[in-house]
């Protein structure tokens, strides 16, 4: 695990040469065919001697959801493991791993006359109003929830009114349900200063253009099954290069505009790594990070 442009694939790829692994990815851009150079996806020949599986999957017209890959990922493991060997998962999607270790509760679709009510209960006395029903029949969530979050306020309530249930009982239901058959070791790969990471970044991004990225984007661009408002289009660097070929920006703007969507998606990363999951630590710049993972992966049994 770990934000963009830290080396995840590279040291993947060395603990294959080392270790019975077999690699899956965990990017919600690299499932998208089509997609190759602004999702820096490894060549063809890094492929053919170390295949991802869970990349290619999909056309960029087509949705992919963390359901889905969390069915494909659970299926491809046991595969894996049935031979033997030792699934690798890599990728800096942290919603996905998530879905992996935690599962996804089933919550009841959105009701709109609930969700008016709701809206009509905060237009006349407040989200604060919102927050203390809440609180009254799920103490958790509120107290998870800032009284400044509507829409988390909203859907955590409407999710009782509708159940009957709290959001805090279904999701510990579906902890209980999707209980990972793994041991799991886990590794992040951890800048040890922003700065490096975003020269880093940078310099990738600027790598991709020479690349061809514009023609890449240019040729999702003439489709016209494919818009804006898709998730493949809207992946980090896709969008501001769409933008420019649509003239909202220059191609000065476009690269300043890619280079710190890339970077916020790298804090985000970040940020979630660290508030939600528990990890061996291996810093970015430590030229012994690949001893350090294969000192953590020793631990696993198959």
């Amino acid at each position: 695990m770990g934000p963009t442009a830290t080396g995840k694939t590279d040291l993947a790829i060395e603990l294959c040469k080392r270790l019975p692994c077999d690699i899956i990815s965990v990017d919600s851009a690299l499932v998208y065919k089509g997609m190759d150079i602004g999702t820096a996806k490894p060549d063809a020949e890094t492929l053919a001697d170390f295949p991802h599986r869970l990349i290619d999957i999909r056309d960029p017209s087509e949705p992919y959801s963390a359901a889905e890959f969390r069915a494909d990922a659970l299926s491809e493991m046991a595969q894996i493991s049935a031979a033997g060997r030792i699934p690798l998962l890599v990728g800096g999607t942290m919603l996905y791993f998530k879905a992996i270790r935690d599962g996804l509760a089933q919550l009841p679709e959105s009701d709109p006359f609930i969700r008016q009510e709701i809206s009509l209960l905060a237009d006349n006395k407040g989200w604060d109003e919102v927050h203390r029903q809440l609180a009254q029949v799920d103490p958790v969530s509120a107290q998870r929830i800032h009284p400044n979050d509507p829409q988390r306020l909203q859907r955590a309530l409407e999710i009782y009114r509708i159940s009957g249930q709290t959001l805090t009982e279904l999701q510990a239901k579906q902890v209980r349900e999707n209980v990972l058959p793994y041991d799991l070791a886990t590794l992040a790969i951890i800048p040890d200063n922003r700065t490096t990471l975003h020269q880093r970044i940078e310099f990738r991004f600027r790598q991709m253009l020479e690349q061809g990225f514009i023609d890449e984007v240019q040729e999702l661009f003439e489709r016209p099954e494919l818009n804006l408002n898709l998730p493949s289009i809207r992946a980090v660097g896709y969008r501001q290069v769409w933008q420019y070929l649509e003239g909202t920006f220059n191609r000065v703007q476009m690269i300043e505009k890619g280079i710190v969507a890339t970077r916020q998606m790298a804090k985000r990363q970040l940020t979630w790594l660290r508030n939600n999951w528990r990890f061996e630590q291996l810093s970015m710049e430590d030229p012994e990070k690949l001893r350090e993972a294969l000192k953590i992966c020793s631990t696993i049994t198959i």
